[in-house]
C-alpha cells in the first residue's frame, strides 16, 4: 500500500528539483535589476578589424541580446590604446561607458607613456574581467628569403634586419623584444601607428619581418603574400595550424608569448554594478556560439571574475616591467 505514495512522492520530488534548476539557470540569465538602465557604450583603441573590435562587437550584440538595451561600439585609436582608455577613465562611473584594450595599456603604457594621457590606468578605471586572450603571428615578408625562426635568427646574427609594430610597447612589438630576448638576435625596430600600416610595411618590404595579429595576417599568409615562421601563443591557432609555436620553433618549451583583452570602467563605479558587469561577461563569454565565432578568428574565450583579473594582471606586470626598462621604451 506504501509502494505508490512513495512513486508518487519520488516523482514530484524530481519534477519540483528540475523546477528549481530552470529557475536557477533563468534567474543567472536574466538582465540584473541595477545594470544596464540605459544604452552601453564600448570604447576601443584600435581601428576596426583588430582583435579588441572584433571581441567588443562580438560581445555588444549577445550584450544587447541578453539585455535588451543597445551596445554600441566606439573605435577611438591612438596612444597604444591610452586614448580610449583615458576617455573611459572620465567618463560617469556608472558602468555604462566600458573600454576594451589590450592588457598591455595597464602592464606597459603606464611605463611607456607616464601620465601623459592625464590618466592613470592603474588608479583611474576598474579591470571588471579578462575577456578574451590573444596571441601574434612572427611573418617576413617572403623576399626577405626566410621560412623559419631559426632562419631567421641566423640572417639576423648575420646582418641587419628590420621588424614592424603599431607602436612602441603594443603586443606586437613586446612579442619581437621577448624573441630577441630568447634567441639573442638583433633586429631594428620600425613602428608605425596602429597595425594596419605595420602590416602594410611587411606586406610591401619596407620592413622584414612583424609579429602581428593572427586574424590580420593570416589571409596573406594564406595568398603566399607574407610567410609564417611561428605563432606567440604555447598552443597552435586554429586558423594556421601548421604554423608552430614560438616555444617550438626555437626548442623552448614553455615559451608562450600571448595577451589578453580586458574589460574596464571608471573608478568610482558602485560594486553591484561591477558584478552585473563582471556575471554578464562570464555569462557570454561561457556561450558556445560565442566561442565558437572567436575561435574562427583565432581569440579564445576566457571571462574572469575580477580577483582572478588582477591576479594575471600582476604576474603580467612582473614580467614585462624589466623588459620594457631595459629598452628604456617610450612614446615618440
Amino acid at each position: 500500500m506504501q509502494t505508490l505514495p512513495l512513486r508518487r512522492w519520488l516523482g514530484a520530488s524530481l519534477a519540483l528539483a528540475a523546477l528549481q534548476i530552470t529557475t536557477a539557470t533563468a534567474w543567472a540569465q536574466a538582465p540584473s535589476p541595477v545594470w544596464p538602465t540605459k544604452p552601453v557604450r564600448i570604447l576601443v583603441g584600435s581601428p576596426p578589424g583588430g582583435p579588441s573590435d572584433i571581441t567588443a562587437r562580438l560581445f555588444a550584440d549577445a550584450l544587447s541580446k541578453r539585455t535588451g538595451k543597445p551596445a554600441v561600439v566606439e573605435n577611438r585609436p591612438g596612444a597604444g590604446n591610452n586614448l580610449a582608455a583615458g576617455l573611459a577613465a572620465k567618463a560617469e562611473p556608472d558602468g555604462h561607458t566600458m573600454v576594451l584594450s589590450p592588457d598591455t595599456v595597464l602592464t606597459v603604457n603606464p611605463l611607456v607613456y607616464g601620465n601623459s594621457g592625464g590618466f592613470d590606468g592603474r588608479t583611474d578605471l576598474v579591470t571588471v574581467s579578462i575577456v578574451t586572450s590573444f596571441s601574434q603571428m612572427l611573418v617576413c615578408n617572403p623576399a626577405f628569403g626566410v621560412k623559419t625562426a631559426a632562419e631567421l635568427v641566423a640572417k639576423a646574427k648575420a646582418g641587419r634586419a628590420t621588424y614592424a609594430s603599431g607602436g612602441p610597447g603594443v603586443p606586437g612589438h613586446l612579442a619581437a623584444e621577448m624573441f630577441l630576448q630568447s634567441t639573442g638576435a638583433k633586429m631594428e625596430h620600425v613602428p608605425y601607428r596602429g597595425p594596419a600600416p605595420a602590416t602594410l610595411a611587411v606586406l610591401s618590404g619596407e620592413v622584414d619581418c612583424g609579429f602581428l595579429a593572427t586574424p590580420t595576417v593570416v589571409q596573406h599568409v594564406k595568398a603566399g603574400k607574407l610567410s609564417a615562421l611561428a605563432v606567440s601563443a604555447g598552443t597552435p591557432s586554429a586558423l594556421a595550424p601548421d604554423v608552430p609555436t614560438l616555444g617550438k620553433a626555437l626548442n623552448q618549451p614553455g615559451l608562450d608569448v600571448s595577451f589578453r583583452l580586458i574589460m574596464q570602467v571608471a573608478k568610482g563605479t558602485p560594486a553591484p554594478v561591477l558584478a552585473a558587469i563582471e556575471h554578464a561577461i562570464m555569462d557570454i563569454m561561457k556561450d558556445p556560439d560565442v566561442r565558437a565565432r572567436l575561435q574562427a578568428v583565432d581569440l579564445t574565450a576566457q571571462g574572469s571574475t575580477m580577483a582572478q583579473a588582477q591576479q594575471t594582471l600582476q604576474a603580467e606586470m612582473a614580467r614585462w616591467e624589466p623588459l620594457v626598462k631595459r629598452l628604456d621604451l617610450k612614446a615618440n
